[in-house]
């Protein structure tokens, strides 16, 4: 199977239609169908039902998840061997939210002053689906919130505190107050990290008062449910770095009492050499991270 295919295979599945598709890619409609067939026909199966609408065939979905993890990765090695003389290239971060993003963003910014073409992509998730994605060679970096396993990761510990509260509708009746502590949320519907480590966490916090809360739902995002919470149906447990990600008008955020906190580290693969532009950015991290102040 040709990379090439892939792609063509990965710009359908995208734009949902072919014509589209082969406008994207450049070539003619009957020349990316036949390379579709020709694909299918390979695989021994169809990846598409005909109709009015190109819809996935189970295996089609399967290929799709690959095809992109394959197309991004080959892009990732062509964009760091196709620097010039000029530092040029695409750094991948994950991160989910956190307070300590504010340190990343500092460092981007003075970075791109410095070398202007650099691009970056991100990848918004939990740090269990950010650690994925460095296994797979798919991030050069992952902002990870502890407790979180990095026995396989070089990191660098951030000294940000991410402050555990509780995300409300400013007309909530918990929005009076200026602490939350843990009898106030008997009887509310909450919603929580889906984190095995972040939910243990935070049983500790409300020790034995943990089995009596109403848990509504769970998110592995905190913008995923942000819905349901400005809808009134639900608080949420997260942490005080994404309240930046919302409207202050339709929601308001209030930190529990006494304080849960914990911090974030920057993550990249241990024994993987982070060279090209990933690597420049590090060593420049590295020096706003030594200058920093931390609360």
């Amino acid at each position: 199977m040709e990379l090439r295919v892939l792609r063509y295979f990965w710009a359908v599945v995208r734009e949902e239609n072919i014509s589209r598709a082969a406008d994207i890619l450049h070539v003619t409609q009957p020349t990316l169908s036949r390379q579709i067939a020709q694909l299918e026909e390979e695989l021994g199966t169809p990846l598409f039902i005909r109709g009015k609408h190109l819809v996935l065939t189970d295996a089609g979905v399967m290929l799709r998840r690959r095809a992109e993890e394959v197309v991004q990765l080959m892009d990732k090695i062509t964009d760091e061997f196709q620097e010039q003389e000029d530092l040029a290239g695409v750094i991948t971060i994950g991160s989910g939210g956190q307070a300590a993003a504010s340190i990343l963003t500092e460092a981007m910014e003075s970075f791109h002053q410095k070398y202007p073409r650099v691009t970056y992509n991100f990848y918004t998730n939990n740090a269990d689906n950010i650690k994925e994605y460095l296994d797979r060679g798919l991030l050069d970096f992952g902002l990870l919130l502890e407790p979180v396993d990095i026995g396989k990761y070089d990191y660098i510990r951030l000294g940000t505190k991410e402050r555990w509260g509780i995300l409300m509708r400013p007309d909530h009746p918990l929005a009076q107050k200026e602490k939350i502590e843990k009898n106030d949320l008997r009887g509310i519907p909450l919603i929580t990290t889906n984190r095995t480590a972040l939910q243990q966490e935070i049983a500790g916090w409300f020790g034995e008062d943990f089995e009596q809360l109403d848990l509504f739902a769970t998110y592995n995002i905190i913008t995923n449910v942000a819905t349901l919470v400005a809808g009134g149906t639900a608080c949420a447990l997260t942490i005080g770095g994404a309240v930046d990600l919302f409207d202050r008008e339709r929601l308001t955020f209030r930190p529990l009492y006494p304080e849960l906190s914990m911090t974030s580290v920057l993550a990249w693969k241990k024994f993987n050499p982070v060279f090209g532009a990933a690597g420049r950015f590090l060593e420049h991290f590295k020096t706003i991270h030594s200058e920093h102040t931390f609360v």
